[in-house]
């Protein structure tokens, strides 16, 4: 078999027009051209300090100086020298509540993704090569999930899965799942198109012609190729869930109490919006930022992995 892959190897760097393998490596020559976007970089490093911050806050006085529910009679105060982001209606500390908000947030963020990105390379995969009957089964489930409206499935999965009473289910994990089970179609659609596409390339004719296995074909040579458009989807997810979360937590239905995501605090803080704006600024803020953060990469990375624009 390495005999096999050693003779398609050549075939495979010459005719993928430049989705694969070239000279520098596709990887090494996407962080390159990552480097050179300005507001990819900036959307890094805007992730990067969020993310520093809100995991070394309980660990760093500095950072977080209070607990996020620890309930003082500091009551709708504004930004101050000891609470950097005022304090909400029952006097805890905003800053720190927002850090923790933060860490919600894009827990549920990345872990829909992994959600999402299971389903979607299991369904796209089993579309593309479970012969044609099984993929008009699969296209027409996919049409079916993809048909519902995105919010209203998410309430329904979400109370479906909480009635279960399963005890490992956290509320955060709730989110996730009903999140990711509605949100993969996406996936499986691209995984399917590229799945087909690649099936026609002449690298995989000719590891066909060698003797490889679908198996080792899909896995070693056409699932690589799948990478960048997915990754590119999966970034520009991760906002679309924390934005999805929000909603559904300023409907009151989102990460229950006394954890809270970014979306709860500002529902919550939308009660008291004409006492202490402050409180639905900085949560709603960080949302802002978040996703900026997410769309700056994911428009970075869609350059960078873009054939047609490799030098």
């Amino acid at each position: 078999m390495a005999t096999q892959d050693a003779a398609v190897a050549p075939l495979f760097a010459d005719h993928s027009d430049g989705i694969v393998r070239g000279h520098r490596g596709l990887w090494s020559d996407a962080w390159r051209r990552m480097l050179q976007n300005k507001l990819a970089m900036l959307g890094l490093g805007a992730l990067a300090t969020i993310l520093v911050m809100s995991l070394v806050a309980t660990q760093m006085n500095v950072v977080e100086r209070h607990a996020p529910h620890d309930i003082t009679t500091a009551k709708q105060l504004g930004p101050t020298g000891d609470h950097f982001f005022g304090t909400d209606q029952l006097g805890r500390d905003t800053w720190a509540r927002t850090l923790e908000g933060v860490r919600i947030s894009l827990q549920i963020g990345l872990g829909t993704q992994l959600v999402v990105l299971s389903l979607g390379l299991f369904f796209g995969v089993l579309a593309a090569f479970g012969g044609k009957l099984t993929d008009n089964l699969v296209m027409r489930f996919t049409d079916i999930m993809f048909s519902f409206p995105d919010l209203l499935f998410i309430i329904l999965l979400r109370e479906i899965l909480n009635g279960q009473g399963i005890k490992f289910l956290t509320g955060t994990m709730v989110m996730i799942l009903a999140i990711g089970m509605i949100a993969w179609t996406t996936i499986a659609r691209l995984v399917r198109g590229q799945m087909l596409s690649l099936g026609e390339r002449d690298f995989v004719t000719a590891a066909r012609a060698l003797g490889a296995t679908r198996w080792r074909i899909v896995t070693t040579h056409m699932l690589p190729n799948t990478l960048g458009p997915v990754i590119v989807a999966v970034t520009f997810g991760i906002p679309t869930a924390i934005f999805a979360e929000a909603a559904l937590s300023f409907l009151g239905l989102g990460i229950p109490a006394p954890a809270a995501s970014l979306g709860t605090l500002v529902a919550d803080g939308n009660r008291f919006v004409q006492v202490n704006v402050w409180n639905v600024v900085f949560p709603a803020g960080a949302i802002a930022v978040l996703m900026l953060s997410f769309t700056f990469i994911g428009d970075g990375l869609r350059d960078a992995l873009d054939p047609r624009t490799r030098g």
